[in-house]
């Protein structure tokens, strides 16, 4: 065999060009893992300067959380079947470069229409990219404690990315812009594109077929729902529009029920769903999503736009509940191999309904340590006894060819009932705040100056203190149906969890593997 035949069966296997760094390939796969997870959180704490800076209603911003939400999560088992069949690591680039491109974009937007395009583009990067770069690590590191160490630390990064992204948004919404929580993407996806293929061995390539009918039924049909609520929530149930939207929903949704049970490679396996624990704990991260979702975002307007907080004071604020959901996380993944999952699901969802339940109390007056730090405690520590909990009650006994397609639906699910539920929140939330301004208009117009008069006469807007009356009140009120999903989450797993003998002795003999 001649070099020159070396040289080509190396191109052809995708070997990187150097190889021996495994360290540096770990870095390069959490690196980009960190990039897309922290964006949600990064983007978060921001949201109150895009809202001034783009002149978004407080209905229409919940569009920069949901834009990439949706596509993020519509496509992120076909982003998975991708790096399958084209190859990881040229999936993984793509994917890379791609978030990389629509980060710049966004940073750059000057109307809301170009951030939301931008932010919908970003999901449609991160959903290419991030179950792609999990597969890597089995193509990059033998099977054993080398393997085990890389998934530790990439589950790591993605436990606290949200943490970092509260930070990292902080800061850089206070000391540079708003537009610097997508401009920082830009150098490091840069740098992870450039060596990726020095470090990265691709995979091989394996025949199959793409969803393409699913993925876009699945993706556009939820996007028209959320529409429809978000819409409904501005010009009511009767609009023509929010009729269409609602009825296109359905419409799409039933295709893709009857594409997935049709096709031979469904993006969405419906066999996923014919186990009980596995289906219901569908259920229940649906439900706490849409819950968690809307927490996140209506709290991050009430410290900063209600309380003056600054965006790095906010950013700190939020750092509890991102304790207490380790914690929480922690005494399950103890645990869980001895109890099972029912105990952990039934009192993690218990507790987020009481933290959610706590915060329709919140009063224009509230502090922070007595309105806000309590309940978010309560429902971190809630939300960390379901985490791992969901994750591994949504795999066990699948067949291990299926098993990323069992996980993948899981974090699918996340992302798309978040969108879901900040929607149903958002319709809430304007109904209660415009009925709250109604009453507060009159007073507003007896006792302000006339240089405030002035300026709601230009934006439209109450301003303080009474327009706090009526962010508080809209809050509050979307805090209900918060906690009414927490409570049907708690239901599910109730009456519909059962604890099997056979699974609590398959989590105490793969407990290793799977929760750690």
């Amino acid at each position: 065999m001649t070099a020159s035949q070396v040289l080509t069966d190396d191109q052809k296997s995708g070997a990187a060009r150097r190889g021996g760094h495994p360290g540096i390939a770990l870095t390069v796969i959490a690196a980009s893992q960190l990039m897309v997870v922290l964006d949600a959180t990064i983007v978060n704490i921001a949201l109150p300067h895009i809202q001034e800076a783009l002149s978004f209603s407080t209905t229409d911003l919940t569009w920069v959380v949901s834009a990439y939400t949706l596509t993020f999560g519509g496509l992120l088992l076909l982003g998975a079947r991708a790096g399958d069949i084209l190859g990881r690591r040229r999936v993984f680039m793509t994917g890379i470069l791609l978030f990389t491109f629509a980060s710049l974009l966004g940073g750059l937007a000057q109307e809301p229409w170009q951030l939301l395009a931008a932010r919908a583009l970003q999901g449609v990067g991160g959903a290419i990219a991030s179950p792609t770069a999990l597969a890597l690590i089995t193509t990059t590191f033998p099977e054993g404690p080398e393997r085990n160490r890389a998934f530790g630390v990439f589950a790591a990064v993605s436990a606290g990315g949200g943490a970092i992204g509260l930070l990292a948004g902080g800061m850089l919404t206070d000391w540079l812009d708003w537009r610097w929580v997508l401009f920082v993407n830009v150098p490091i996806g840069v740098l992870i594109a450039v060596l990726a293929p020095l470090y990265i061995n691709e995979s091989e390539r394996h025949p199959g077929r793409f969803d393409l009918a699913g993925a876009l039924t699945s993706t556009v049909g939820m996007a028209s729902l959320v529409y429809g609520f978000i819409r409904a929530a501005e010009d009511g149930w009767r609009d023509g529009l929010t009729i269409g939207s609602f009825a296109a929903a359905v419409v799409l949704l039933l295709a893709f029920v009857f594409i997935e049970a049709r096709a031979k490679e469904p993006i969405t396996p419906l066999r996923m769903f014919a186990e009980r624990n596995r289906w219901g704990t569908y259920v229940i991260m649906l439900s706490l999503a849409a819950a968690m979702f809307g927490m996140f975002f209506y709290i991050v307007l009430f410290v900063q736009n209600v309380l003056g907080y600054s965006a790095i004071r906010a950013g700190i604020a939020f750092l509890p509940v991102t304790a207490a959901i380790a914690i929480g996380a922690g005494l399950s993944q103890r645990f869980l191999p001895v109890l099972g999952p029912k105990p952990f699901m039934m009192a993690g969802a218990a507790l987020v309904a009481v933290g959610l339940g706590w915060q329709t109390f919140i009063q224009p007056d509230s502090t922070y340590a007595g309105g806000v730090l309590g309940p978010m405690l309560v429902f971190g520590f809630g939300m960390g006894l379901t985490f791992v909990t969901a994750t591994v009650t949504a795999v066990a006994g699948v067949a291990p060819h299926e098993a990323g397609a069992a996980s993948g639906l899981l974090n699918a699910t996340q992302q798309v009932g978040g969108s879901l539920g900040l929607s149903i929140l958002t319709t809430v939330f304007g109904s209660a705040s415009t009925d709250e301004a109604k009453e507060q208009l009159p007073r507003f117009l007896a006792e302000a100056s006339p240089e405030q008069k002035a300026e709601f006469a230009k934006t439209h807007q109450i301003p303080a203190p009474w327009g706090n009356e009526v962010l508080a009140h809209g809050i509050s009120t979307a805090f209900i149906p918060a906690a009414a999903m927490a409570v049907l989450a708690f239901v599910t797993a109730w009456l519909v969890l059962k604890v099997r003998k056979s699974d609590l002795d398959s989590l105490a003999g793969t407990a290793g593997p799977h929760l750690g």
